[in-house]
């Protein structure tokens, strides 16, 4: 080892460093700025300053530089000590120390007005100044025009090498590093502080990945009745769900060397990089077993192959997934490497990596129920310091369809806005604040809005209130609101949605009627329509298109359902009859319902005009002001819960809301 160190040569001295090569080019170019502005820190002067200095004699000399085209002008010694000219003593440093330049056109011609301004200030010909020509060739200029490129072409070259490299120093950092695998590796050194207590609302999810861990820990328990330990999990989800944070408490519980990669890692512009990265990820991977490797958002090279790529070409992506595959079945199962991976489009996937032997086992994360958000607010309120009234099992009812991403962002907004407010502890009014923040979005304060339009709006949300307030089937009203939000929400009406996973047919007409609200009060009010209602119409129209397509709701076109044929074809499944039938069935169910709306509005219209104008007076109401207002809600049960504040909005008042997304529910805009 001494002699290997000894023949390096780096003993007794410091190591070299490209950034020395960084410091030689600026130090270059700050001495060639100093060099150029010795050469030219004052701009060129006139002839009228020419002919006051002539009128002085003050000139001694005039050179003209003919293939510059410049005249440079010599000022007396004894001319120097004056005022004048205390500008010229300055910037007489260049290397001819010339005190002032001239641009000229033709030599000839400078000359010439040089003879007349002589003449013209009456100086004897025996003491006119007669300018001597020259000519000067530029060697550093020469020499900078083709040197400065090539330096400026090694240092990129040099700092894209390093880049690509990896950053870091020594050989292995250089170009010939890049085909290495990025994967972080979590051991003992290491170690990852997040268990499986820190995960809730997964139950079923940590059972499976915690027998994973399991099986790491004691092989012998399940090899000894002939078992195998499984090669592949798949964590398959929405985004926000979990996933990711479950694969880090695996790599907290498990005592075994844990590999975290992201799936983009693997791509890259050279051709034969990714699969080079997944041969060194499973090689070290083998060196380290038994342990874990993760992909994260494994979608990323795991795309079906042959969708999306040029014919004929070679498809880097492909490359990289045909070489997992390999890795994946070319370890044995006894080596203790166990491949996890995660994706919220498991829809993409090739179906060679989906197979078992691969991937044995796909755990699917869904969003959680009322208990799981309950036991993820227990989680997140831990660190909060909040007031005895804040009950994890109330926010979990306020938050329905919410993933644990949304409630952890819910329970941060909270804690701020109480800390914005001045409090010693987060109150329920700052979780019903944060949660309108999160579904409607910013409050817009000095968003002025005429008059006329607050009416109509107004008016927009009463309706939706009140249809959904005396329809059976229709979600809970908690909350009415006009004040604007968002970006283009100028409303909204806040529902309770039940913990539901079917829907019959006059949930979805009850639905539909209350999202019609809106519309037919500004009908039966004003007898016009506004633009409002533009995110209204697209909910009601694709729940029509649904019923009718997917779900099989409709007698005229019988019991079908085009879903997964219009998934997998790209013509649509069925004749232009049919399609003729499903449009007239469309408009006649949606027709029927907005005249039922409208219908429904003109028997209590009194009730329409009292919410209107209590809703222009105080811009918010509760439930329990509309149960003042207008008397209970028909058919409410006792045991309907009765808190203030819901998570699922039925109405974002605008004109162009975009895609709606959980946890925002169903909008209806005014």
């Amino acid at each position: 080892m001494e002699n290997e160190n000894k023949g390096n040569g780096n003993e007794g001295g410091p190591k070299f460093s490209s950034y020395w090569i960084y410091a030689i080019i600026a130090l270059f170019l700050l001495a060639l700025n100093f060099y150029t502005m010795s050469e030219g820190n004052r701009d060129p002067i006139q002839y009228d300053r020419l002919e006051e200095m002539i009128a002085d004699e003050a000139v001694e000399r005039v050179v003209v530089i003919t293939n510059l085209k410049q005249a440079h002008i010599y000022i007396k010694e004894s001319k120097l000590g004056e005022d004048r000219y205390k500008d010229a003593a300055q910037s007489s440093f260049s290397r001819d120390r010339y005190h002032y330049r001239m641009e000229i056109g033709s030599p000839d011609q400078f000359s010439d007005d040089l003879k007349e301004i002589q003449e013209a200030e009456g100086i004897e010909r025996a003491d006119w100044i007669r300018p001597t020509f020259e000519t000067r060739q530029d060697i550093i200029g020469n020499l900078l025009s083709w040197l400065l490129p090539i330096i400026v072409i090694v240092a990129i070259w040099i700092f894209i090498m390093r880049r690509v490299g990896g950053g870091g120093a020594g050989p292995g950092s250089q170009i010939f590093n890049i085909g290495k695998s990025r994967a972080t590796l979590f051991d003992q050194n290491s170690k990852v502080n997040i268990t499986f207590a820190d995960v809730a609302g997964l139950d079923e999810a940590k059972e499976e990945v915690m027998e994973i861990v399991d099986f790491l820990k004691n092989p012998k328990k399940y090899t000894a009745l002939g078992g195998k330990i499984p090669k592949g999990v798949l964590l398959v989800g929405p985004p926000g769900t979990g996933k990711t944070l479950l694969a880090k408490a695996v790599a907290g519980e498990a005592a075994v060397p844990f590999f975290s990669i992201s799936g983009s890692d693997f791509v890259e512009m050279f051709v034969g990089v990714g699969a080079s990265r997944v041969r060194d990820l499973f090689k070290q991977a083998r060196e380290k077993a038994p342990c874990i490797v993760f992909i994260d958002e494994i979608d990323a090279i795991g795309r079906a192959r042959g969708r999306g790529g040029m014919q004929g070409g070679n498809d880097e992506r492909e490359n990289t997934l045909n070489q997992l595959l390999v890795e994946m079945d070319g370890f044995s199962t006894d080596k203790g490497v166990i491949l996890m991976a995660a994706t919220n489009r498991p829809d993409v996937l090739d179906t060679a990596l989906l197979r078992p032997g691969r991937f044995d086992r796909q755990i699917g994360i869904d969003r959680p129920d009322i208990k799981g958000r309950e036991a993820i607010f227990r989680v997140h309120l831990k660190n909060i310091k909040t007031s005895p009234e804040v009950d994890p099992a109330v926010l979990a009812e306020m938050t329905p369809g919410f993933a644990g991403a949304e409630i952890a962002n819910v329970c941060n907004e909270a804690a701020l806005i109480a800390a914005r407010r001045e409090k010693v502890a987060v109150e329920l009014s700052d979780f019903n604040y944060a949660l309108d923040k999160v579904i409607g979005g910013l409050e817009k304060k000095n968003k002025l809005i005429p008059p006329e339009e607050k009416k109509i709006i107004a008016y927009h949300e009463a309706g939706h209130a009140l249809c959904g307030w005396y329809l059976e089937h229709a979600m809970p009203l908690v909350k009415v609101t006009i004040v604007p939000r968002g970006v283009a929400a100028l409303g909204y009406a806040q529902y309770l949605p039940k913990e539901q996973y079917i829907t019959r047919t006059e949930q979805m007409l009850d639905q539909m009627c209350m999202t019609f609200g809106g519309r037919a009060a500004e009908d039966v009010v004003f007898s016009k329509i506004s633009t409002g209602a533009q995110n209204d119409l697209d909910k009601v129209t694709k729940m029509a298109y649904d019923m009718i397509t997917i779900y099989g709701m409709n007698a005229k076109v019988g019991q079908v359902s085009f879903y997964g044929m219009s998934r997998d074809n790209y013509q649509r499944p069925y004749s232009d009859d049919t399609a003729t039938l499903i449009d007239d069935e469309v408009r006649n169910l949606l027709d029927s319902q907005y005249e039922r709306a409208k219908g429904l509005l003109r028997e209590h219209r009194d009730k329409l005009e009292l919410l209107a104008n209590e809703l222009l007076d105080k811009e918010v109401l509760l439930k329990s002001d509309l149960e003042k207002l207008i008397g209970p809600r028909p058919g409410d049960l006792a045991a309907e819960p009765t808190q203030e504040w819901v998570g699922v909005v039925d109405n974002t008042t605008g004109t162009n809301p975009g895609e709606q997304t959980p946890p925002v529910p169903p909008v209806e805009e005014a």
